[in-house]
């Protein structure tokens, strides 16, 4: 290995952290508004829906991401393993995430061979780019403390995406079509596919890898997948991370069913128009007098602002007592704000807002410490066995993040279907109106607590981080 594995500029952190703003501005996007956009957008029913996102999602997340993380382990070039696969898909990613959201004028059997092919191919770019950007955190540094600033960086990087697609992306919409949703959603994503690519070029000209296996460290795939298979702490970060992007994906798609079908207008109009008529006398008028989108982008801010505010505790508080014992923690506080949420009637808007809140404070200190954890992992697998396969390990963390995703938003849009939703009604029955509500509550906590209780079984603590370190960065010398 090389040497050279220690301290990152800032300009470094800052460049690579561009390349998740990029992939967020297509991943929020898919995670909150994916769900809905089939169903009271492109025109799909419920079921339709579900079976589309379950199944592309899990042959992109069991096949696309394994294929990908092989060979990009294997890839040899002047730029690196990882950074040459973030230059070439990051045109195709930003056309193929615009015509994901495009609804053409076909019949509804062509909308949905359409909606298959288009999902399918942009799930195939963003595990492409994707998939070798997460990689490149694990050979950028070996230096752990260091390992958790960089994904620091990164994930308020993505919050920041978050954001924008949370709390602005629905008003936008609503404007950029005049009303009509279908052309408002085609313009905002050229936008977003035009900046995207450009903050991942960015990426790739800011970025340096600089842990390099040794020629005679090479292995084979069997070798390589074998190593997994033994490798407990990689099957409980692939499980874990499944468990997480599960709830993400329910909770977080059912947000817009619950401000429009569940949430009270006029209460939520009283707490939000002190706040638009502050916004209007600026000269934002974003949001204009429409009180769910400003609610609804505002609940999300509160959340999101509050996560940036927990990750930039996350890493003082795993340098100091390691991120198993921090991650399992927080999660499990988190959640039960959550769950607080199935208590509160459609006029407690205030108590939405600071369960919101607290929240998104205390999961975001979890935030960065996944991804760090993950590349403890690749160290982990090089410590166990001297060989290095980063890809291929992070690759698993992404069929976990699809599986999650696709599971979860399945579910979400299953569930409606299951609770007898009926798309762009005004009234919605009884059931509907519970199902949302468990949605965004019971159902999303189940998988986080889950995951706290699978981090018992976890062993790298602060302990084995140190010492796996040390070992490692004896043998590079």
């Amino acid at each position: 290995m090389s040497a050279h594995s220690g301290k990152l500029s800032v300009k470094e952190k800052i460049g690579y952290s561009l390349g998740d703003l990029a992939a967020n501005l297509v991943f929020q996007t898919l995670m909150t508004y994916l769900a809905y956009f089939y169903t009271d957008i492109y025109g799909l029913s419920a079921k339709d829906s579900s079976i589309i996102m379950l199944v592309v999602g899990l042959i992109a997340a069991f096949i696309f991401n394994p294929i990908i993380g092989a060979i990009a382990d294997r890839t040899q070039t002047k730029w690196g393993k990882f950074r040459p696969w973030i230059l070439f898909t990051s045109v195709p990613l930003g056309i193929i995430a615009l015509l994901a959201f495009t609804t053409p004028d076909f019949s509804y059997q062509g909308k949905v061979i359409y909606a298959v092919v288009a999902y399918t191919f942009l799930l195939i770019f963003y595990a492409s780019n994707n998939l070798p950007y997460s990689a490149l955190s694990g050979v950028i540094t070996g230096d752990m403390k260091e390992r958790n600033s960089l994904s620091s960086y990164r994930f308020v990087a993505v919050m920041f995406a978050q954001f924008f697609v949370q709390v602005f992306m629905l008003a936008i919409i609503k404007s950029a079509g005049n009303g009509d949703k279908a052309v408002g959603i085609e313009k905002v994503m050229t936008a977003l596919a035009i900046i995207g690519t450009i903050m991942l070029i960015i990426t790739f000209l800011t970025t340096k890898e600089r842990i390099v296996p040794k020629p005679e460290q090479k292995s084979s795939l069997k070798e390589d997948l074998g190593d997994l298979t033994k490798n407990r702490p990689w099957i409980i970060m692939l499980s874990l991370t499944t468990l997480v992007f599960i709830s993400l994906a329910m909770k977080g798609g059912s947000y817009v069913y619950y401000f429009e079908n569940y949430v009270n207008k006029e209460q939520l109009a009283l707490f939000v128009q002190p706040i638009l008529d502050g916004l209007n006398s600026i000269g934002f008028t974003l949001f204009g007098n429409d009180p769910i989108s400003a609610g609804f982008g505002l609940f999300n801010a509160g959340g999101i602002i509050f996560m940036i505010v927990g990750i930039t505790f996350s890493k003082k508080l795993a340098d100091t007592y390691g991120k198993r014992d921090v991650f399992r923690l927080f999660l499990f506080i988190s959640t039960l704000f959550i769950m607080a949420f199935y208590f509160f009637p459609p006029t407690s808007v205030v108590l939405m807002f600071v369960s919101q809140i607290l929240h998104g404070f205390f999961y975001g200190i979890t935030i960065p410490i996944l991804w760090a954890m993950i590349a403890d992992v690749a160290d982990y697998s090089e410590w166990k066995n001297n060989r290095r396969a980063t890809a291929i390990i992070f690759s698993a963390m992404m069929v976990g993040l699809k599986a999650g995703l696709s599971i979860g938003g399945s579910l979400t849009t299953l569930f409606l279907s299951s609770f007898n939703y009926i798309p762009n009604s005004v009234t919605q029955p009884e059931t509907a109106i519970n199902g949302i509500k468990l949605l965004v509550s019971i159902f999303p906590s189940i998988p986080f607590i889950m995951g706290a209780i699978l981090l018992f079984f976890y062993k790298i603590d602060k302990k084995m981080e140190l010492e796996i370190e040390n070992d490692l960065k004896q043998r590079r010398d």
